[in-house]
């Protein structure tokens, strides 16, 4: 049943977008006097007590819940004020087509055919004030009533709907980087909700406060630990913990979301005490066999393995000598009888290189490790692409894998926490940069074959087994995400995982009526924070697509030469007389040629490679004249100049909403903000110094260099 949002809640930002702030002015709609469903079923529970919930905060009125189980909609159980709507009023009508004969009257059987298993319509009937959210699933009414809500939260015309929404990509998951000791690789808002003193959590309110956050966005699917699986986590998946897990499974079910296990490939040594995991041994087979029965026993809808394998000192079947194919499909073979999916990260390459050797290029190993695999996979294996060839860098271009593996399942890889792009502590709204990834065309049957169509599985036939994965960015902080603004990373993940075509001002905006409310002079002044703040980032720090730049290990702060003469394969070969990575073809380390025909062409060629991308593909001397007529050292100056500056007006432009905002809100804000200010000119002064020593040139407008 529903309770009042208490106030820390609201002034910490732990509400986030659900917080349901009332819309001045806007009245109540009669069919929200009454929620009525007659089908017995968890997740429709969760529709109920979330609309309940929305409407009473919205509105200052609970509605009548009824549960009609036959004939007409009669039991009424009360409301928080006397002055609440009776069932004499309107009401909404939630429920499957299959499961509720008035949801299925409410729509033609060809409008009921083109709702897809996890879609959803939404229809008003003005002569009985009623609205029907229906679906062919559960889940797909969940996905309605928080649409709805959305609808009623940010002011829209909900007098005439008739809506059909369908999510484009069947699965849309989140990857927790969870340790089981409550430490977050890359986790930049304190410590794992999941996890405390190496065991699961008891406290199931906060997972199911996750749990509707992700639901709300649409997000269906997560792995609860890390894919760098240490020693107690490797356990997850025996009777130690499965108990515990089951629990946690159970919450995220009751918002239709399926839990995955991050494992260890070692786990028949380090766990089932074998000699051996090569997954040719028919003995370490039966081992998973078995593992994937008892799984299953225990959370039947279990939805599969995350695995990082032979990367960054991770085992795998190279150990055996066998591929990636090999390996996954002995997993997929042991979860196949119970609908499971191997999810194979690809991010596999040599962190253990000779920085002295150019021939070696980080960038070219996923393609070259997976391309000549395509084919091999099972049908339930899918493979995890990260969206560029390095790691989450504020720019790089998009991994070549996508559109080189026709005949394998393949899923796309984002980092909503911001390891490379502020970590919580500078604002950066990614949903633009996702929106330039999916978007890119790969040409690989022909011009418009993108990203998006390869994602959800429509170029290649793979419909049902592709999707979308990105990295979590929440923590134990009480607002989720450390920087508040930060939040509209993970609510905007999961609306583009829904659907690619919404813009990024459209999501922005909708996020912002969501967690500020109406007021026009903050969601215009917010708004532009957001969009501007992937440009303001990128124009600070590593220039023209090189990358890093960062210090070593924690990723934080600038360090020009942080990975310059390290194993890792990060490199940007800056010298007195240029910079950057010759990736070419034609002299360089073969990278460009991974692309198809067109991309090819464009990345080859120096005269044609954007600017924006120069410097991953070539090296060139610091007097290069840009497309934008500079060199690339007054680029380097004046974008770093400018950087700095815009950080500083993000600041200004948040203070002068001062009067406009909530105290708590406006100050932990302010905070990240000031912080950022100080730090964008701390990576003006270093890179900008770096490179004026480098080369010995100075800046035309004579600025401060040191």
């Amino acid at each position: 049943m529903y309770n009042y949002i208490s106030a820390d809640r609201v002034q910490s930002g732990y509400e986030a977008w659900l917080r349901y702030r009332p819309v001045p002015g806007a009245s109540m709609p009669e069919w929200c006097a009454s929620i009525a469903v007659t089908e017995a079923d968890e997740i429709l529970e969760s529709a109920v007590q979330e609309l309940e919930r929305g409407i009473a905060s919205l509105f200052r009125l609970r509605p009548s819940l009824i549960r009609q189980r036959t004939g007409l909609i009669r039991e009424y159980t009360g409301s928080i004020q006397q002055a609440a709507a009776t069932t004499d009023g309107g009401h909404i009508l939630i429920g499957t087509f299959a499961g509720n004969p008035q949801v299925r009257q409410a729509f033609t059987e060809a409008e009921q055919e083109q709702t897809a298993e996890e879609g959803y319509r939404i229809r008003t009937n003005v002569e009985d004030g009623s609205v029907t959210v229906a679906g062919q699933t559960a889940k797909g009414v969940l996905y309605g009533a928080f649409h709805l809500l959305r609808l009623l939260q940010t002011g829209a015309d909900v007098q005439k709907l008739d809506l059909l929404e369908n999510p484009s990509n069947p699965l849309r998951m989140i990857n927790q980087w969870d340790n089981m000791d409550g430490s977050i690789e890359r986790g930049y808002a304190g410590r794992s909700i999941f996890y405390k003193n190496n065991e699961i959590t008891k406290d199931m309110g906060r997972i199911r406060d996750y749990a509707r956050l992700l639901a709300s966005a649409g997000l269906n699917a997560i792995a609860i630990n890390n894919v760098n699986v240490h020693r107690v986590e490797s356990q997850l998946i025996t009777e130690r913990f499965l108990p515990d897990a089951s629990r946690l499974a159970a919450v995220f079910r009751s918002y239709g979301i399926r839990t995955f296990f991050s494992i260890n490939y070692a786990s028949p040594i380090e766990v089932g005490g074998l000699a051996t995991a090569d997954p040719l041994d028919p003995e370490v087979a039966e081992w998973w066999k078995q593992t994937a029965h008892k799984i299953y026993a225990a959370i039947p809808d279990f939805g599969g393995f995350l695995v990082k394998a032979d990367s960054e000192n991770r085992p795998g079947p190279f150990s055996y000598g066998r591929n990636h194919a090999e390996g996954a499909n002995m997993l997929a073979e042991a979860l196949q009888p119970y609908g499971g999916l191997v999810i194979w990260r690809c991010f596999v390459y040599n962190c253990k290189q000779d920085w002295r050797d150019r021939s070696t290029d980080r960038a070219r190993a996923a393609y070259d490790h997976f391309k000549p695999l395509d084919g091999l996979f099972h049908d339930n294996v899918i493979l995890q692409v990260k969206n560029g060839p390095m790691d989450f860098q504020v720019r790089e271009p998009v991994s070549p894998l996508f559109g080189a593996m026709e005949r394998t399942n393949l899923m796309l890889e984002f980092q909503i926490t911001q390891e490379y792009t502020g970590q919580q502590r500078h604002l950066c709204y990614l949903v633009p940069q996702w929106k330039e990834v999916l978007n890119f065309d790969t040409y690989a049957r022909g011009k418009g074959s993108t990203v998006k169509q390869i994602a959800d599985g429509s170029l290649f036939g793979k419909s049902g087994t592709c999707g979308i994965a990105a990295v979590s960015n929440i923590g134990s902080d009480a607002n989720w995400t450390g920087h508040l603004l930060a939040q509209s990373n993970l609510y905007g993940y999961g609306r583009l995982t829904w659907n690619p075509e919404l813009s990024a001002e459209g999501i922005a905006n909708e996020w912002i009526r969501m967690t500020f409310g109406s007021n026009e002079r903050v969601i215009a002044a917010v708004s532009r924070m957001l969009l501007d703040s992937w440009s303001i980032y990128e124009s600070y720090t590593a220039p023209l697509g090189v990358g890093w730049m960062v210090n070593p290990d924690h990723h934080y702060g600038p360090n020009v030469d942080g990975y310059e003469y390290s194993k890792w394969g990060t490199y940007h070969f800056a010298d007195c007389s240029g910079i950057g990575v010759n990736r070419t073809a034609a002299g360089g380390t073969g990278y460009a040629a991974q692309y198809i025909g067109p991309n090819t062409e464009l990345y080859e060629s120096l005269e044609s490679c954007p600017d924006e991308l120069l410097l991953f593909f070539h090296h060139v001397p610091y007097t290069h004249v840009l497309h934008s007529g500079k060199t690339v050292i007054q680029h380097i100056y004046d974008s770093h100049f400018e950087g700095a500056e815009r950080a500083a007006q993000l600041m200004e432009t948040w203070m002068e909403l001062k009067e406009e905002l909530e105290e708590s809100v406006y100050q932990q804000v302010l905070e990240r903000l000031e912080h950022q200010t100080e730090h964008a000119g701390e990576w003006r002064d270093m890179i900008n110094t770096y490179f004026f020593r480098k080369s010995g040139i100075p800046d035309v407008h004579e600025r401060t260099i040191y």
